[in-house]
């Protein structure tokens, strides 16, 4: 278990207490998912105010999967708090989308089946009177090129 200091984004946080280096904050991208942009709005800001309603200053539990960082060296992880896998809990509400990351894939069926739920009953990023009109991807593409 490690303390969590900071939530970043809908996505990342930063962690204190990992094996051997209690004192290190250490940042830590949830695996499998993808979150709106914070300049996506509404849906940036709400997926990181749930994270912090779900692991604000609390501790967690982080479990790695064939590659424990990304290509950056950033800690790559699914997150347990409180019995529930809180990558699928924002997939489930729709605050995420489920995302795979070869080679990481220990959870993709899971997350998928939390999308499609999501969707189906029209929550967060689903809700057909706001829906999110580009994916997060989509969106960073258009920011990154001055088009957004």
């Amino acid at each position: 278990m490690v303390q969590v200091q900071q939530i970043t984004n809908g996505r990342d946080f930063e962690v204190a207490g990992m094996v051997g280096q209690p004192e290190i904050t250490e940042r830590v991208r949830l695996e499998g998912i993808d979150v709106p942009d914070r300049a996506q709005s509404p849906w940036g800001e709400a997926a990181r105010t749930k994270l912090k309603q779900i692991l604000g200053n609390q501790q967690v539990l982080l479990e790695t999967d064939i590659a424990p960082r990304d290509s950056k060296g950033q800690r790559l992880a699914y997150a347990w708090q409180g019995g529930k896998l809180v990558n699928e809990e924002l997939v489930a509400e729709g605050y995420a989308l489920a995302v795979p990351h070869l080679p990481n894939h220990k959870y993709d069926r899971r997350l998928a089946r939390a999308q499609d739920r999501a969707r189906a009953l029209g929550l967060g990023i689903w809700n057909p009177q706001q829906p999110m009109r580009s994916t997060p991807v989509e969106f960073r593409n258009q920011e990154g090129s001055g088009k957004g």
